[in-house]
């Protein structure tokens, strides 16, 4: 499956509760549930007025339409390139 990583525009994100990210989380797995296809959702990162989504998906149609049947916006949607972290430096030569 492709990684994306999907730009979500909600007004006062910031604000939201843990009782109604809880919510939105319930929403998202129903409608992961609901789409029959390979689909998984890695993460999401609240930052000011956007939610920040990482979800594995065969494409960026089936990413748009778990947004259509959660209702969340999906402002944009990226294909991540590649990835890399801490662990993908040498190790310091001693």
């Amino acid at each position: 499956m492709k990684r994306f990583i999907i730009e979500r525009e909600i007004e006062n994100a910031g604000d939201l509760t843990t009782e109604q990210l809880a919510g939105i989380a319930q929403t998202s797995n129903e409608a992961v549930a609901s789409l029959g296809v390979p689909y998984t959702w890695v993460n999401s990162y609240v930052a000011g007025d956007k939610i920040y989504c990482v979800h594995e998906a065969e494409d960026a149609e089936t990413i748009l339409e778990h947004a259509r049947r959660g209702g969340f916006p999906a402002n944009k949607v990226t294909e991540v390139a590649n990835e890399f972290g801490p662990q993908s430096a040498p190790a310091p030569v001693s």
